[in-house]
């Protein structure tokens, strides 16, 4: 069996590493206010600028940006395991988030601040329960955040980072959750937004993930080995499929692999989430990106 997703112990946790990490944080988040975030002296409102200015539509800047943080992302994953060894894993997991960091937080700003521009395809805001059914899709979708998400001294790198392989939890529902949960999220906002700038970022982002399925079980594949292989005949790609076929047989307290810290965690984020919408649209109206 693989390993246990979303398990925390708090009598395991050292209160030095959560006080380093609040210092990485603190030291990161300065360094990319000032190259990159901060119009005064950073370089994110010219990326933008230049990506932008190549076609002038927002359609084609949108999904521009999203292959671009896509080629850097996943191209520094595909090389983690030569990385790890020229420089090491904390070294190189600083490297990895230092330059995935920037490109994500300038897609992100831009959707924000030309979500309406383009052509609108259709208008279902009135429609009642929609706005309810958006809300609920857009909730469940944080739920099948990648299970290594939750292991923030690693993605930290305050502890030394590690290609895991998982399988319990949302891991026993699809071996590639945070591919399901970006989909339902993509189709939740565009069937909201309604316009070709929704539709094209989450063409992007979906294309984006569905390569990242392809190439995380290929990464896997080349690491575990046999391993993988076993847990792969356990788990799918699509939701449910495994279970439905009796490939994955969820034990009676399967609730308890829910019932952790991290999804309340996650639970209370995305509520919070959603009613710091205003604050997050008015941070990024402010960039003028």
């Amino acid at each position: 069996i693989g390993e246990d997703s979303a398990a925390f112990e708090l009598g395991k946790q050292k209160l030095v590493s959560w006080v380093y990490f609040g210092v990485v944080l603190g030291v990161v988040l300065f360094i990319l206010n000032v190259v990159w975030i901060d119009n005064s002296t950073g370089f994110g409102k010219s990326f933008i600028d230049t990506v932008s200015n190549i076609s002038g539509s927002p359609e084609v800047a949108m999904l521009m940006l999203i292959l671009i943080f896509a080629i850097v992302h996943s191209g520094l994953a595909s090389l983690r395991d030569i990385g790890e060894k020229l420089i090491g894993e904390r070294a190189f997991r600083v490297l990895f988030a230092g330059i995935s960091l920037p490109l994500a937080m300038s897609t992100i700003v831009y959707f924000i601040n030309h979500r309406y521009d383009g052509s609108q395809l259709w208008q279902l805001q009135g429609v009642p329960g929609i706005h309810e059914a958006i809300w609920v899709a857009n909730f469940v979708s944080f739920f099948f955040l990648y299970p290594s998400t939750f292991n923030l001294l690693e993605v930290a790198a305050v502890d030394k980072p590690k290609m895991h392989l998982w399988e319990t939890g949302i891991m026993r529902i699809t071996r590639h959750p945070q591919m399901v949960g970006q989909i339902v999220w993509c189709l939740a906002h565009t069937l909201w937004i309604g316009n070709t700038v929704a539709a094209s970022a989450s063409l992007g982002l979906i294309a984006h993930h569905l390569f990242g399925a392809w190439n995380g079980d290929r990464r896997l594949a080349k690491r575990y080995g046999e391993a993988f292989e076993s847990i792969k005949k356990r788990t799918s790609v699509i939701p449910f499929a495994a279970i439905f076929e009796g490939r994955q047989v969820l034990p009676e307290d399967y609730y308890k692999e829910f019932v952790r810290l991290p999804y309340l965690a996650i639970t209370a984020l995305t509520v919070g989430a959603y009613f710091a919408h205003p604050l997050m649209q008015g941070a990024s109206f402010r960039l003028h990106w």
